[in-house]
């Protein structure tokens, strides 16, 4: 649904995220309530994966930005795709939890173009926040506020964050998402993904204490 915007005449998308279906979903991890969202301040299509009792407060939550190289590919260049497959693995353990599947995070937002154009800068040298500030863009550009409207509309008002990120609980903390615990989810660390993980660390401020033992 559209609206005008009253002085261009042009078609305004409202705000919000709108729930549009719920069907049970079955993966090698368990069965889950994968819930679909349109985002209509962005059109983005969302999904979120609801596994037990996750409506009550405290529910072990990831929050997991789309990486197409990483999840479906199985890249070794970064750790997204074995974060997603331990985070499933982890609410299932728990026996309730919620995984929000952000798509329009590529490359942290600045989408998978000049992400593999990021990825070749690094190829030479740069380290990802280079890389990323080479292409004109900030090093990290994530929006979460979409994420917090699927929570807010499941009900969900306080959290058990699977996150080494504090700027992504910060980021939720503003939006309105009490956070009971920040939970790490920590991989361990590939000779290809090292470099690309002290730079999370050392730049970025992200909780990575396993990888102490590693090689720089």
């Amino acid at each position: 649904m559209t609206v005008s915007d009253g002085v261009s005449g042009e078609s305004v998308r409202p705000a919000g995220a709108e729930r549009v279906v719920d069907v049970r979903l079955s993966t090698m991890h368990g069965e889950f309530l994968a819930v679909g969202y349109l985002d209509r301040e962005s059109g983005d299509e969302q999904m979120v994966l609801v596994y037990g009792d996750a409506v009550s407060d405290g529910a072990l939550t990831r929050v997991h930005s789309e990486c197409l190289t990483g999840d479906v590919f199985g890249s070794k260049h970064c750790e997204c795709g074995d974060q997603l497959s331990a985070a499933l693995h982890a609410i299932v353990t728990e026996g309730r939890g919620i995984l929000v599947y952000l798509r329009g995070h590529e490359g942290r937002g600045i989408g998978l173009l000049a992400k593999l154009q990021a990825m070749k800068l690094q190829a030479e040298g740069l380290d990802t926040v280079e890389a990323n500030l080479a292409l004109g863009f900030p090093a990290d550009m994530r929006d979460y506020r979409v994420a917090a409207e699927i929570l807010h509309d499941l009900g969900v008002r306080s959290v058990r964050l699977l996150s080494n990120n504090p700027l992504k609980r910060e980021a939720l903390l503003r939006h309105g998402i009490k956070i009971t615990e920040q939970v790490p989810l920590l991989i361990p660390p590939r000779e290809e993904n090292l470099a690309y993980l002290w730079t999370k660390r050392e730049r970025l401020d992200h909780f990575l204490p396993h990888l102490d033992g590693a090689a720089d």
